[in-house]
């Protein structure tokens, strides 16, 4: 689902430095990035100016890597300009410099771990270890930007055919402010993205997918648009120049009751509401999440978003929380993490998604990838996406999964320990003779080879609120 990240032991992350932003020139240099980034890189590297080494040093870059960044640098010969400030929103998708939410600055503040996800800039944790942050969330409750999504509005009388011709979900049912999840598709069946679609009641809808797949979505539907107002149709695009919050856990509601006029137990799961938020206007909130937890996202003005994430903090039951939390608490809730756990090379059914599909949509067999998907529903997909628990050595993604005689038979995709069943956790796709619940099965973790069980997700029950 959107907004989540996979963390493996000794992290290793690729970050991208184009001099046209940091040094104002146009051929963009990739550096790779290999080294601890719970760690500042030092340089004492005298011919490049210390604001360039500080910024460099906020992106927690090794010491290698830091000191070829500085040289190179220096034989560009940048002298005193300016760097010029990095908006919250995003650039322009050919440019490979980590991008910054307009919390950026407030992370840093409170202590936040700067890493590179999907091509921005976010807190991996704070002050708090990810296991504290992880049963904080289940317990109480956290605030997570989530403000990479890219968030966009289709407008027009035709903006549910536009929608529907991209993605496998029935939009034209949802009632005024209810959302789904819904998958865009290509003709092969594979999945190009996951994403949250809401009919609102202001006469557009509003969508939210993922930050890795920003480039890709937004041409997508760019060119759809296009080509429906080719044919005539009544269609347009807009990005939603807004921060994302996540408040998330059981007193989420409890902790934004206290800054709404709204009677929040009138706002279900996956449904959504245009409210004043702690004195900001204008902010939308949906009560949904990646955590299994009870919680709403807000999507706020970009310039009010740190005056709101400071007003939710002043309630003790809500503390930060970064990527590492997120993460964990959306595997022990069995959702995928797209690029990891679902593809282009994934139909729907394989990835055990195939709910998302539309009674409507199945019978019309209008949308992209029908011929390929409709099919497997009646019959017997070759592999499916399952979830996984063992004792010993986590599994992780890539590790291999084997009959219990020996044999190779699939792929892990995600995997953590599950800091609430002390067991560690997993999902990854086995042929669909293994995929039952209670298959013994063997997992290969740093060249040992232990005992995984297939089991039923979510591994940790959902707590979604829903109308009694």
């Amino acid at each position: 689902m959107p907004g989540a990240v996979s963390l493996q032991p000794g992290p290793i992350a690729l970050c991208a430095l184009k001099p046209r932003l940091l040094l104002g020139l146009p051929a963009p240099i990739l550096i790779p990035f290999v080294g601890d980034l719970t760690k500042p890189a030092r340089t004492t590297s005298p011919s490049v100016p210390d604001r360039v080494v500080a910024s460099v040093r906020r992106l927690h870059w090794s010491p290698v890597t830091m000191q070829r960044v500085v040289s190179m640098v220096a034989r560009l010969g940048l002298r005193g300009q300016p760097l010029p400030s990095v908006p919250g929103r995003p650039l322009s998708g050919s440019q490979d410099v980590l991008r910054r939410t307009p919390l950026y600055d407030f992370h840093l503040a409170h202590g936040g771990k700067m890493v590179a996800f999907a091509g921005w800039s976010l807190p991996v944790q704070y002050q708090d270890s990810h296991v504290d942050s992880h049963l904080r969330t289940r317990r109480h409750c956290s605030l997570f930007d989530v403000s990479h999504m890219l968030q966009t509005k289709i407008h027009g009388c035709d903006r549910v055919k536009l929608m529907e011709s991209l993605v496998v979900g029935d939009i034209a049912e949802l009632r005024p402010n209810q959302g789904t999840l819904s998958l865009f598709t290509n003709e092969a069946g594979g999945i190009l993205d996951d994403l949250i679609v809401t009919n609102t009641s202001e006469g557009h809808l509003y969508v939210v997918s993922n930050a890795g797949c920003w480039d890709k979505d937004l041409a997508l539907m760019q060119d759809k648009v296009r080509e429906l107002q080719n044919m005539g149709s009544d269609v347009g695009l807009e990005v939603v120049d807004n921060a994302l919050l996540a408040l998330q856990g059981p007193t989420a509601a409890q902790v934004l009751q206290d800054g709404v006029a709204d009677d929040l137990r009138k706002l279900p799961f996956m449904t959504s509401a245009v409210m004043e938020v702690f004195g900001v206007s204008g902010c939308r909130v949906t009560r949904c999440g990646y955590t299994g937890e009870d919680g709403v996202e807000i999507s706020v003005p970009a310039a009010e978003a740190v005056r709101l994430a400071k007003a939710l903090l002043e309630n003790p039951e809500v503390k930060l929380a970064g990527l590492a939390a997120r993460d964990s608490l959306r595997l022990e809730a069995g959702l995928c993490l797209y690029g990891n756990d679902i593809d282009e090379h994934t139909t729907p059914v394989e990835g055990s998604l195939s709910w998302t599909l539309g009674k409507r949509r199945r019978a019309a067999m209008d949308f992209p990838g029908a011929a390929v998907i409709i099919p497997q529903l009646k019959g017997k997909v070759q592999r499916r996406r399952v979830g996984l628990m063992c004792e010993g050595a986590p599994m992780r993604a890539h590790s291999p999964i084997l009959s219990t005689e020996g044999t190779v038979i699939g792929t892990v995709t995600s995997g953590c320990p599950s800091p609430c069943l002390k067991k560690n956790v997993a999902m990854g796709y086995v042929p669909s003779e293994y995929s039952r619940p209670g298959t013994r099965l063997l997992v290969e973790v740093r060249r040992k080879q232990q005992t995984a069980v297939v089991s039923k997700m979510p591994f940790v029950p959902t707590n979604y609120y829903t109308l009694k």
